[in-house]
């Protein structure tokens, strides 16, 4: 009697592996996606995996999931540490500036500001208060005065030197692979 209970729930395992398998997403192959989906794809974002964690400065790499929390690297030192669960963990990806009509992506800010300054750094952001804010109406005109604060300014410039420093922004553009013609 004990064999034939074995037996009924080795075969109700068995069913419900596959009925399991039957329903486990589709992996695509990289012959079935258009190259339109493609190119979407490695565009998600730059700022994907870029973060940053409340009383630390500076940004981080995330590099995988760890037990308590994940496991993050220091963009400036290299260093490896783990943002617990109870840190205050930013992803790039999910920060917005508030403008007068609706919210702009942080990806978008630093394309202005890159266009801005033509792929070089930005002011300092331990300049003037007003000198900050001149300088970021220059750049995002649409940005909302009262609910944007300096001391927002002051990361956001920060994090786009950094990103700047360490070759990381992407402005949508291809870079040329071609090598600098010489002139005759």
């Amino acid at each position: 009697m004990a064999e034939k209970k074995e037996a009924d729930n080795k075969a109700k395992k068995t069913q419900t592996a596959k009925e399991d398998q039957s329903q486990a997403p589709k992996t695509t192959k990289k012959e079935d996606v258009t190259p339109e989906e493609n190119q979407e794809q490695e565009e998600e974002s730059y700022l994907k995996d870029l973060m940053s964690i409340s009383g630390h400065g500076g940004l981080f790499k995330f590099v995988s999931q760890g037990r308590n929390g994940i496991i993050v690297e220091s963009l400036e030192t290299g260093k490896r540490m783990q943002a617990f669960s109870t840190m205050k963990v930013s992803a790039l990806e999910d920060i917005s500036v508030y403008a007068e009509e609706e919210e702009i992506p942080l990806e978008k800010v630093f394309t202005a500001l890159h266009k801005y300054e033509n792929g070089k750094e930005t002011i300092s952001p331990k300049s003037d208060a007003d000198e900050l804010k001149d300088y970021f109406s220059a750049v995002l005109p649409e940005y909302d005065r009262e609910r944007v604060y300096v001391s927002d300014i002051k990361k956001i410039l920060g994090w786009y030197n950094l990103l700047l420093k360490y070759d990381l922004i992407k402005t949508g553009k291809p870079a040329s692979k071609d090598p600098e013609k010489k002139e005759s």
